[in-house]
């Protein structure tokens, strides 16, 4: 596999060409095709842009940013079918690929699916997988009763909601504990209810899922709730930057972020903070 791929990399401009810039990846060319070319960017220069194939096996660089990268869980709409399989929007100009033997049920055009976003292993494109049980850890090392997690639903049974925690377990949130209706592909903080002697986790819900976070960690986490999971303001910011962003003082806001990391509800990067998945 080609390191990079499905990915997001920082490349160095290395020649131009009539069809855009080429960048370096280890010892290959990748072509940026022309309308993602900054107009003032020189050779030599480097420019984030994600890694993908083209329909023609093919690798190309974007500058657009997908809704997932290689390895995420990601409730996708279907746009589109055909023979070999289904179509979802992921944010590129290039739909996402599910193919048939990669669907748990008959996709519908306009209703949301959960995939993961793989590599298909004769053509190296990136495919959506709904088939996702068996990614799913089994034994459940990383988290005990109690704790406070970020759920994806991703599938709905007699008995209730099959959510994937924190991208690694998959847990049952029973209708008997849906305090208000749920969709497929929703994000949700919930509680590890119990731990059966079998592994399977049974989950707990508050009503409007982030109330299981208090005050300022709570009005945080809403906010990335509301912007995409994504903020760039972060600690480093000016306190007045801080306020007029979450309506906290600058140590409040510490606080508050400091809370969600313990819980891992947040991933804390250079100059951004990251809902976590």
């Amino acid at each position: 596999m080609v390191k990079g791929l499905g990915r997001y990399n920082d490349l160095e401009v290395i020649r131009r060409s009539p069809h855009g810039v080429y960048l370096k990846l280890e010892d290959l060319e990748v072509l940026l095709p022309n309308k993602y070319v900054p107009e003032d960017i020189k050779e030599g220069q480097s420019i984030e842009v994600f890694i993908y194939k083209d329909s023609e096996d093919r690798l190309v660089a974007t500058t657009l940013t997908p809704k997932a990268i290689l390895g995420d869980y990601i409730a996708l709409e279907m746009v589109a079918e055909a023979p070999f399989g289904a179509f979802l929007d992921w944010g590129l100009e290039k739909h996402l690929l599910v193919p048939n033997a990669e669907m748990a049920d008959k996709m519908i055009i306009g209703q949301k699916y959960v995939v993961r976003i793989m590599l298909d292993y004769k053509t190296e494109r990136l495919i959506g997988v709904a088939k996702i049980d068996s990614f799913l850890r089994k034994i459940p090392d990383n988290v005990q009763e109690g704790d406070v997690v970020r759920g994806l639903v991703y599938k709905k049974t007699d008995l209730g909601f099959k959510v994937i925690i924190d991208a690694q377990y998959i847990g049952l949130l029973y209708h008997n504990n849906i305090i208000e209706p749920l969709e497929i592909g929703q994000s949700i903080i919930c509680y590890i209810d119990k731990i059966r002697d079998d592994n399977k986790i049974d989950l707990r819900l508050k009503k409007g899922g982030v109330e299981s976070i208090a005050g300022d960690a709570q009005r945080v986490l809403k906010y990335l709730e509301d912007h995409e999971g994504v903020s760039l303001v972060t600690d480093k910011a000016d306190p007045d930057k801080i306020r007029e962003t979450y309506g906290l003082s600058k140590k409040a806001f510490k606080k508050a972020l400091g809370t969600l990391y313990k819980k891992r509800l947040v991933v804390l990067n250079p100059g951004k903070i990251i809902l976590s998945s």
